[in-house]
C-alpha cells in the first residue's frame, strides 16, 4: 500500500500545464550553453555596471578561458577553485571548468584563510581561479597551487567609468590590498585577462557522461558543523533546470526575462542565474555587492522581471523607503528562498509593495530548489509543494521509516536532481540517506510537516532542536516569537548545555535603537510566558548590538554556540 506521500497529494495544485513529470536530456552543461547561445545569440546574456555582453560574446570568453586553462595542464576530474564576486568572469570560469569536464569548487569570498585551506584541502584543488584583492587569504594557507589565475574586477567596467574612477567597486579595493605585479613573475601565476586575449576560442573537446561526472562539489553552509562537499553532476544540474522551468512555466518565457543576478553566485541559490537562466536565454543583470540602491536602481533601469532573495532582503526592502520607486506588480516573480520566511517579513512587504512572496526551499545537496508555493496558490508560512519529478516525504527523524501526515519530522527528498553523495566522506553520505521500501530518501537536515494538501512547511533545523527536560524545543518557533515584539529588531536562540535538565534555552536579542537600555531581559522572558508553554521560556537573555549571520542571512547558530 502507498505511503500519502508516495501518492503525491500536491499534483492537484500544480498550476495549469504543469506537468507531473519532466523530460531530462542526458547532456552536459557546456553542450546545454552551446545551444542557448545558438538560440539567443545576440540577446545580451549579461549586463554589468552598464557593460553589456550577449551570449556570442560570452561564448568567445568561455572558449578562450577553456583553451588557456587546458594549456595549463587542467584536465577532465582535476578540481578547480573559483573565489570570484558576482562578476562577467565568475560565469567565463564556471564555464569554461564544464567544458573541460573538470570539477568546479565555489569558495565563498567572505571566508577568512582556514576556512579557505579546508575547502581547497578537501575538494583536493590544485587550481585556483581568484579575484585579486583575495589572494592575500589564500596565500596564508600556505597551499601550494600548479596554477594562480587573478582576476581583476575592473576588466569588464565600461571604459568610462574606469577613466572616470567611477567604478561601483571602487569602495571594496580601498579596503583590500592588491597583490604586486611581481607576483606574476612566478611560476604559475597569471592574468585571466591576459590569458582569455591570447588563446584562441578552440578548447578540447571532451567526452563528458552526464549522469557520471561530477561539475561541482558544492560546499554546504557550514552552519552546524563543518562544511561538506556535495558531488553534482551535470544530470543533476539540468534536472533542476527543468523541474524548476516547467514549475514556473506559465510565468516565465524563455528568452525574455531579465533577473536582477545579485545573490552570490558560489551560493546554490544562485543557480537559479548561472544555469537556469542562462539555459533558458535570460539576460542577468549582476550586481556584485547587495547595495539597496544599486539594486533598485538596476530593477528600474532594465526592466527586471525577475527577484530572488533570502528572507533577509524581503526584511531590509520592506523598511527602506526607496522600495516604493519599484513598481514591483510589473514583475513576473518575487521569489524567497535560501531560509524560512518569517510571517512578520511577509506581512511588511505586502503592506510596503502590494504584491505577494513565492516561498521556496532547496538545498546544495540537490543543486537548488526542490519545493516552490504556487504563483496562483501561496499558502503564507509554508515552502510550497514539490517540483514536477521530485518526491517528498516526513521520515522519522532517527529510523528509516515514513511518519504521519501532518506529525513533524525530518523533511525526506527523492529525485534526479539530488547529489551522488559526499566528497570523500562515505560515512556521511550513508547517513544522510534512509532506505524506506528500497528506496533511498536523502535526509535534508531539517525538520518539517506536510498538509493534507501536500504542502510543507518547515520547523527548524534538525541540529538546532533544544532538547530542555525531555521537551523538543524548536529554536526559530522562538525566534519568531521575540522579534514579533515591538522592541525587537532580531533574535538568536540555541541550546546551552545544563546538567540538570539537558539545555537551557537561551535567547540572543537586538533591540530597535530607542529600545535600548529601557527593556530588561524580565520583560522578554514575560513576554515570552504570554506567547508560548512554560517549556519554551528562555531562561537566559542576552542584549546585543547584532546577531551572527551567515552570507545569505541566516542566523548562524553554530557561531552562536561556539560562543
Amino acid at each position: 500500500m502507498k505511503s500519502i506521500y508516495e501518492e503525491k497529494p500536491w499534483i492537484k495544485y500544480y498550476p495549469e500545464g504543469v506537468p507531473s513529470e519532466v523530460e531530462i536530456i542526458s547532456r552536459s552543461l557546456s553542450d546545454a550553453f552551446e545551444e542557448s547561445v545558438g538560440r539567443w545569440q545576440k540577446k545580451d546574456a549579461i549586463v554589468f555596471y552598464g557593460r553589456n555582453m550577449n551570449y556570442l560574446e560570452l561564448k568567445e570568453e568561455v572558449d578562450r578561458f577553456a583553451t588557456a586553462l587546458y594549456d595549463l595542464g587542467i584536465r577532465k576530474g582535476d578540481t578547480v577553485a573559483i573565489l570570484l564576486l558576482n562578476s562577467p568572469q565568475f560565469i567565463i570560469a564556471y564555464y569554461a571548468v564544464f567544458k573541460l569536464g573538470a570539477m568546479a569548487t565555489l569558495i565563498n569570498p567572505m571566508y577568512v584563510s582556514p576556512e579557505i585551506k579546508n575547502q581547497i584541502e578537501n575538494s583536493q584543488a590544485k587550481d585556483i581561479v581568484c579575484l585579486n584583492i583575495f589572494f592575500k587569504n589564500v596565500a596564508k594557507t600556505g597551499i601550494e597551487f600548479r596554477n594562480v589565475i587573478l582576476s581583476d574586477m575592473g576588466d569588464y567596467l565600461p571604459k568610462y567609468k574606469k577613466l572616470l574612477g567611477k567604478s561601483p567597486l571602487s569602495a571594496i579595493y580601498k579596503k583590500m590590498a592588491l597583490p604586486s605585479p611581481k607576483i606574476y613573475e612566478a611560476k604559475g601565476f597569471y592574468e585571466m585577462s591576459k590569458l582569455i586575449g591570447k588563446y584562441p576560442p578552440n578548447p578540447h573537446k571532451i567526452t563528458i557522461i552526464p549522469e557520471e561526472d561530477i561539475a561541482t562539489l558544492q560546499y554546504t553552509g557550514g552552519t552546524t558543523g563543518l562544511p561538506k562537499g556535495a558531488m553534482l553532476t551535470h544530470y543533476n544540474y539540468l534536472a533542476n533546470e527543468a523541474q524548476y522551468n516547467a514549475f514556473l512555466r506559465p510565468i516565465l518565457t524563455d528568452g525574455k526575462e531579465i533577473i536582477a543576478a545579485y545573490m552570490p553566485f558560489y551560493h546554490a541559490a544562485a543557480q537559479v542565474y548561472l544555469i537556469n537562466g542562462l539555459l533558458r536565454g535570460y539576460t542577468l543583470v549582476i550586481a556584485s555587492t547587495t547595495d539597496l540602491d544599486d539594486i533598485l536602481r538596476d530593477i528600474e533601469k532594465y526592466g527586471v522581471t525577475v527577484f530572488i532573495g533570502a528572507p533577509t532582503m524581503f526584511d531590509l526592502l520592506k523598511d527602506y523607503e526607496k522600495t516604493n520607486r519599484v513598481n514591483w506588480k510589473k514583475l513576473n516573480l518575487i521569489l524567497s528562498g535560501a531560509d524560512a520566511l518569517h510571517e512578520d517579513t511577509t506581512k511588511g512587504w505586502e503592506r510596503r509593495t502590494g504584491v505577494k512572496i513565492v516561498e521556496a526551499y532547496g538545498m546544495s545537496e540537490a543543486v537548488a530548489a526542490t519545493h516552490c508555493n504556487p504563483n496562483n496558490r501561496i499558502k503564507v508560512g509554508s515552502f510550497g509543494i514539490p517540483l514536477p519529478s521530485m518526491m517528498s516525504a516526513i521520515i522519522h527523524s532517527e529510523e528509516d521509516k515514513f511518519i504521519d501526515m501532518g506529525e513533524i519530522g525530518e523533511i525526506g527528498i527523492k529525485g534526479p536532481s539530488v547529489m551522488k553523495g559526499y566528497w570523500r566522506d562515505e560515512k556521511e553520505t550513508q547517513m544522510k540517506f534512509a532506505n524506506i521500501n528500497g528506496e533511498l530518501w536523502m535526509r535534508t537536515g531539517d525538520l518539517g510537516k506536510m498538509d493534507d494538501e501536500g504542502y510543507f512547511y518547515f520547523f527548524d533545523r534538525k541540529k538546532d532542536m533544544i532538547k530542555y527536560k525531555g521537551h523538543a524545543v524548536f529554536a526559530r518557533e522562538v525566534e519568531e516569537i521575540i522579534k514579533n515584539h515591538p522592541n525587537v529588531k532580531d533574535a538568536g536562540v540555541v541550546g546551552v548545555p545544563d546538567q540538570k535538565s539537558g539545555e537551557l534555552i537561551k535567547a540572543v536579542v537586538v533591540l530597535e535603537n530607542d529600545a535600548r537600555g529601557k527593556l530588561t531581559e524580565e520583560d522578554i522572558v514575560k513576554y515570552c510566558e504570554e506567547k508560548l508553554s512554560h517549556f519554551k521560556i528562555p531562561k537566559i537573555v542576552e542584549f546585543r548590538g547584532e546577531i551572527p549571520k551567515t552570507d545569505v542571512g541566516k542566523v548562524s547558530r553554530r557561531e552562536l554556540r561556539e560562543e
